[in-house]
């Protein structure tokens, strides 16, 4: 189920919804190495950053309501955008194949917009954050839902894989530094709440 053995061009036939979203990640990282990193256009870097990061401050007191949705999309670190696209190209085509591409579109959207508005009202004023792991932990939460409500869907050597990636990966949120705890949490209940509208009358 999580292993990825296809050639390119059947992963991108196959799975075209992630491969779009692994796509936007990776292109709008390196376009932020090339101008900020390798400071080709260090203003443009800022203005990007400005532009698609979180600011708690932009959204409520700049109208900047779009910053809800493009911080998924923003990574500027090689471990970041290398652990988040990873776990996207593992965890995401199963879930598309399951309950079709739409859904799944919206499911990791919904997810993360859900976890950026928590950390909208949960932290200071001041917070930015970045980065796709609010809908990746989203997506954990579906399969937890599928682990415990519909197993009918995964074998029981996957259903063990999912419970000990997911374990793992909750406690270590709370051990691991510049971590938004927050997002991750959110983002992990409302793909467990979020669940059963997405598998809603979809049998095997």
């Amino acid at each position: 189920m999580f292993i990825r053995n296809e050639s390119f061009k059947l992963f991108l036939k196959l799975y075209p919804i992630t491969a779009i979203l692994l796509g936007i990640n990776v292109l709008l990282y390196l376009l932020f190495v090339l101008t900020g990193t390798w400071r080709l256009a260090p203003e443009f870097a800022f203005t990007i950053f400005n532009f698609a990061a979180g600011s708690n401050d932009a959204i409520l007191n700049g109208g900047a309501w779009w910053q809800l949705v493009t911080p998924i999309f923003l990574h500027i670190t090689f471990s970041h955008i290398l652990f988040n696209a990873f776990s996207l190209y593992i965890f995401g085509p199963a879930l598309e194949q399951l309950i079709g591409r739409f859904r799944y579109l919206i499911a990791f959207l919904s997810t993360g917009v859900i976890a950026n508005i928590a950390a909208l009202f949960l932290e200071p004023i001041g917070f930015v954050h970045y980065g796709a792991s609010g809908a990746l932990f989203g997506l954990l939460g579906i399969y937890i839902y599928l682990v415990v409500f519909r197993r009918e869907f995964i074998s029981r050597q996957d259903q063990t894989i999912i419970f000990v990636i997911v374990l793992v990966s909750l406690i270590s949120s709370f051990f691991s530094a510049n971590i938004d705890i927050i997002g991750h949490l959110i983002g992990f209940l409302a793909g467990l709440a979020l669940a059963p509208l997405f598998f809603y009358k979809k049998a095997l």
